[in-house]
């Protein structure tokens, strides 16, 4: 294994000749993989090859866990005060490097810039709210719980955690996680998705210039085998994880049966209602922008609208001249709004989808198959897709397409869309267009999913505020962000004193 303390920047694509090799950053040091195995890292735009990362298994885990528990009692022993003040100096390393950031997203991922600076805001955010952590993590106290005996509750930190993360917001969500967790005490190892692993390896620049001790904070990069890895781990107290529900029930299923805590954000097939007295211009902008921002490729996407009653005709005609207002290309251009997909092998999945909604009988009002960007014949691109009479049992309605398609459906009132929503197996997210207070109420009275949207379309809770679904979108119990944050991280330590 090399050690290297300089590392070289990734704010750009490579050079002609060698590709990049990713390294990991354990113990505040860059090294090589000891795995022989390697991905490649593609710009979804134009199949350019950015770099190779190593599918790391075990070992790479255990060399990991080994700096971060060794790092571990230290950290512990630094006053939460201290602690936060290298994550001051990590923010304004962001947001210094906040374009350069931003343009590595977009480049590994193929979103488009504007939506790759969002999500670098938002990594802000938890950034600046686990700041807060002298505060947040603060106990409780109860004098004189009986004659003369004091109780007092202090949160304490738990050792080394671990953050599975996705390549769908690959600089903000493993920023969900890890600021929170080390303000806390404990040291932290990401696993970024092989897919998108560079924003990762450009943060962990600012990390180690940020000044944190060496172990605090670890990237291991990998697939399958790291993840098991991770869960496997008796050195490791808890796992952070978003992906899909199938992949999130595995991860909650045996980390839990290893004895750790876990956390595992799911996956999403989002509703939009839209009620007769609703905006309906309005709600067809932003209804579009959340189905079709990022290409689909987020648990937030509202990906399924539903009409109520005589907003149906309505809603449809417009959300089709809505999407074709829609600029598809290279994320990076100026005026694009929307990027391609991942990965061919993703493409193909979605398309697989498109060709089941039409077998099934859904009217497609909108086709997107056929786009082809002439500036990037290589790139992995669809164009927005609308889908018409739609009906809820069909695959389209059901299963969760991640892509650039929109479902409209057809609720003939307020009650049957309601049961519609409530049917569902998973519950993310869900939002309601209306003028209506009582209908508004109601439906957050009624529906599960556990993040509500009233006349707007992502309903993306700010990084003080819990982050994450019901139902088959999330498995555990405390969620992502704020306060629950801190009860994840930490465990509550009761302390029963008399003094005679």
């Amino acid at each position: 294994m090399t050690a290297s303390r300089e590392p070289a920047t990734l704010a750009g694509p490579p050079s002609t000749g060698t590709v990049r090799t990713v390294q990991n950053y354990i113990g505040g040091h860059w090294v090589d993989a000891t795995d022989s195995r390697f991905g490649e890292v593609r710009n979804p735009a134009n199949d350019q090859l950015l770099a190779r990362v190593p599918l790391c298994g075990a070992a790479d885990v255990d060399r990991a866990v080994k700096a971060a528990t060794a790092a571990y009692p230290a950290w512990r022993a630094t006053p939460p005060v201290n602690r936060v003040r290298p994550l001051f100096v990590l923010r304004n390393l962001f947001e210094k490097y906040f374009d350069d950031v931003a343009r590595i997203v977009t480049l590994e991922h193929g979103k488009t810039l504007d939506e790759s600076r969002s999500s670098v805001r938002r990594a802000i955010d938890n950034i600046e709210v686990a700041c807060a952590i002298p505060s947040t993590m603060q106990g409780r106290s109860l004098e004189d719980i009986a004659a003369g005996i004091d109780c007092f509750t202090y949160r304490q930190p738990l050792g080394v955690f671990a953050a599975i993360t996705p390549f769908n917001f690959p600089a903000m969500v493993p920023m969900w996680f890890l600021p929170h967790a080390i303000a806390c005490g404990n040291t932290f190892i990401v696993k970024p998705s092989e897919r998108v692993p560079l924003s990762q390896v450009r943060i962990f620049e600012l990390f180690h210039d940020a000044g944190f001790p060496e172990g605090v904070v670890n990237m291991v990069n990998g697939a399958k085998d790291a993840v098991d890895a991770i869960l496997d781990h008796p050195g490791i107290a808890g796992v952070s994880f978003v992906g899909s529900s199938p992949i999130a029930h595995y991860v909650y299923k045996r980390g839990a049966e290893s004895g750790k805590r876990v956390q595992a954000l799911g996956g999403a097939k989002n509703f939009v209602l839209v009620m007769p007295d609703a905006d309906m211009s309005r709600a067809a902008q932003v209804s579009t922008e959340s189905c079709f921002g990022c290409a689909g490729e987020r648990c937030l996407a509202n990906s399924v609208v539903l009409g109520v009653g005589a907003a149906y005709e309505d809603i449809s005609k417009r959300l089709v001249d809505e999407a074709r207002k829609i600029k598809v290309g290279d994320g990076l251009e100026s005026g694009v709004t929307m990027g391609p997909v991942i990965s061919p092998a993703h493409r193909d999945k979605v398309l697989a989808y498109i060709e089941k909604g039409i077998a099934e009988g859904a009217t497609l009002a909108l086709d997107g198959r056929g786009y082809r960007d002439p500036k990037n014949p290589d790139g992995y691109f669809l164009g927005p897709t609308v889908f018409t009479d739609v009906k809820p049992d069909m695959v389209i309605a059901r299963e969760e397409i991640f892509g650039p398609v929109l479902c409209v459906m057809k609720a003939d009132d307020f009650d049957q869309a309601v049961e519609i929503v409530k049917r569902h197996d998973l519950g993310n997210a869900s939002s309601i267009f209306t003028s209506s207070g009582k209908y508004a109420r109601e439906y957050r009275w009624r529906v599960e999913p556990s993040m509500l949207g009233v006349n707007i379309g992502v309903a993306a809770p700010m990084a003080f505020f819990p982050f994450g679904g019901a139902k088959g979108s999330f498995y555990g119990d405390l969620k992502a962000h704020g306060q629950d944050s801190v009860e994840f991280y930490t465990d509550k330590k009761v302390s029963i004193t008399r003094w005679f």
